[in-house]
C-alpha cells in the first residue's frame, strides 16, 4: 500500500495517496467511516496505467476532523481545491457509498474537472439505507456511541482479527466493516462521522437525492457497479438510475456486498480499464481556466 502524503488545505491537514502515472487520472472517493485505505486491493493495479489520487475525506482517516461543514457540497469544494494544489485539471471520478454521493455533487459543481463518473454501491440515489445508519443519525446517538466501540472491545477485536489472519481465515467484506466500526472508538472521528451522517441520512433513510439532477451529467460517461448482496444500499438503486439516465452502464456482481472494490478487486479493475478504454472523456467548457493558470 502506498504511503500517505499530507498537505494543508485552508488550515486543515488533508491526507491522500498519489500513485502511478499515465495519460488518465483517477480520483477515488471512499465511503462513510472509511478512508483511502479502502482502495488497497485495487491501487497497485490501477497505478500501473493511471495516476491515482485517493484522499481521506475531511473527518475521515488521517485527515483533520474539524468542527466544520460535512455536507456533500463542502466535500466537493475541498476536492476541487485539492486537485488545484496537485495541479490536476481533469479526472475520472470513482465514488463508493458516501463517496458516490460526493462524486455526483463534484460533477454537478465542477463539471469541467470530470471526464467520467463511476459509482460503486452509491448513496444519493434513493431513500433506502440500512437501519444501523438510520438509528445512528437519530438525536442522542452521540450519547450512546462511546459505548458502541469502546477501546477495550476494539483491542480485543484486533487480537481476534490477527489470529484469524494468521490462520488464513479472511473476509474482505468483514474486514472493511470492522475498519469502519473500530474507527468510531476515537472521539473526534465519532463527532465527524455524526456530522457527515446527519447531512445525508435521517431516521427515514437517505435524505439527499441526486435523481432530480441527472440531466446535469448527461454528457459525462457513467458506469455503475453494484453487488447483488448489498444489504446497506440496495442494488435496486442502480437499476433505477440506469433506467432514468441514458447511456448508463450497469455492472452487477453476483455474491458481492457493499464493497465490490474490496470483495472483487480484479473484476473492478477490469471494469474500470474497459470503461476508460471504450468511452471518450466529457468535453470541457470553452475557455476553461486550468489549475496552472487559475488565480490563487
Amino acid at each position: 500500500m502506498s504511503e500517505l502524503k499530507y498537505l494543508d488545505l485552508h488550515g486543515d491537514q488533508v491526507a491522500y495517496r498519489d500513485v502511478g502515472s499515465g495519460p488518465e487520472t483517477l480520483l477515488l472517493l471512499h465511503g462513510m467511516a472509511g478512508s483511502s485505505d479502502t482502495w488497497r486491493a485495487v491501487l497497485p493495479q490501477l497505478a500501473k496505467r493511471y495516476r491515482v489520487i485517493a484522499p481521506d475525506l475531511l473527518g475521515h482517516g488521517q485527515s483533520a476532523k474539524p468542527r466544520s461543514d460535512y455536507s456533500l457540497g463542502a466535500f466537493a469544494v475541498s476536492l476541487r481545491d485539492l486537485l488545484d494544489e496537485l495541479g490536476v485539471d481533469r479526472v475520472t471520478v470513482v465514488g463508493q457509498s458516501l463517496g458516490g454521493g460526493v462524486a455526483m455533487q463534484f460533477v454537478y459543481q465542477h463539471p469541467d474537472y470530470c471526464q467520467r463518473l463511476v459509482l460503486i454501491s452509491s448513496g444519493g440515489l434513493g431513500q433506502d439505507v440500512g437501519w444501523t445508519l438510520r438509528l445512528l443519525s437519530a438525536p442522542g446517538a452521540e450519547l450512546i456511541m462511546p459505548l458502541i466501540a469502546p477501546p477495550p472491545v476494539v483491542r480485543a477485536g484486533e487480537k481476534l482479527r490477527s489470529w484469524f489472519s494468521a490462520a488464513n481465515i479472511q473476509s474482505p467484506r468483514g474486514a472493511e466493516m470492522w475498519s469502519a466500526y473500530s474507527s468510531l472508538s476515537d472521539a473526534q472521528t465519532r463527532q465527524a462521522f455524526l456530522r457527515t451522517l446527519r447531512s445525508v441520512v435521517d431516521y427515514r433513510g437517505q435524505a439527499v437525492s441526486a435523481l432530480n439532477r441527472l440531466h446535469l451529467t448527461a454528457e459525462t460517461p457513467l458506469m455503475v457497479i453494484w453487488g447483488d448482496q448489498d444489504h446497506i444500499i440496495p442494488v435496486d438503486h442502480g437499476y433505477a438510475l440506469c433506467q432514468l439516465r441514458a447511456g448508463c452502464r450497469l455492472e452487477v456482481l453476483p455474491g458481492v456486498g457493499h464493497f465490490p472494490h474490496v470483495e472483487k478487486p480484479a473484476e473492478v479493475v477490469d471494469l474500470l480499464d474497459d470503461f476508460i478504454a471504450t468511452t471518450s472523456p466529457a468535453a470541457t467548457s470553452p475557455g476553461k481556466t486550468t489549475a496552472a493558470t487559475r488565480p490563487r
